[in-house]
């Protein structure tokens, strides 16, 4: 299992006129945390994109449970609970407030698709090599 932790703190344009983040930004949440634990791994997304590789993403699940609230700082734990070794990667969200409440759950897939053709491909190499220590 992968994981990572990524901190956003709540901006008042991502919130409504109650001080409460808008359900949709949670969305942009997932993804910061998406590239940042990407990032970790020694990655960018215009890397994988210079391998000739696209990701986009193709289904998307959230649960709400508490409101994110202006000024908030968030954790985002990102957490991916398979190896991605075939065309898919699915990532696993959990938005946390200061005081460690559970405020939101995510699940994320992407496919991985050759950017030429747009056929699906597997995981590209080198990301895989990466990866494959935290599921041994």
């Amino acid at each position: 299992m992968f994981a990572s932790e990524t901190k956003v703190r709540v901006r008042y344009a991502e919130t409504d006129q109650m001080g409460v983040v808008y359900h949709s930004n949670f969305f942009l949440y997932y993804e910061v945390s998406r590239a940042e634990s990407i990032r970790q791994l020694g990655f960018t997304y215009a890397d994988v994109e210079k391998m000739g590789v696209i990701m986009p993403v193709v289904e998307v699940q959230s649960k709400f449970l508490r409101p994110a609230l202006y000024d908030d700082l968030l954790t985002i734990k990102t957490v991916l609970k398979e190896l991605p070794v075939h065309h898919k990667i699915e990532f696993h969200h959990e938005v946390y407030n200061e005081k460690k409440e559970l405020l939101a759950t995510g699940r994320i897939i992407l496919y991985f698709m050759e950017a030429k053709t747009m056929k699906r491909t597997t995981t590209p190499g080198e990301l895989l090599k990466k990866l494959q220590p935290y599921f041994s």
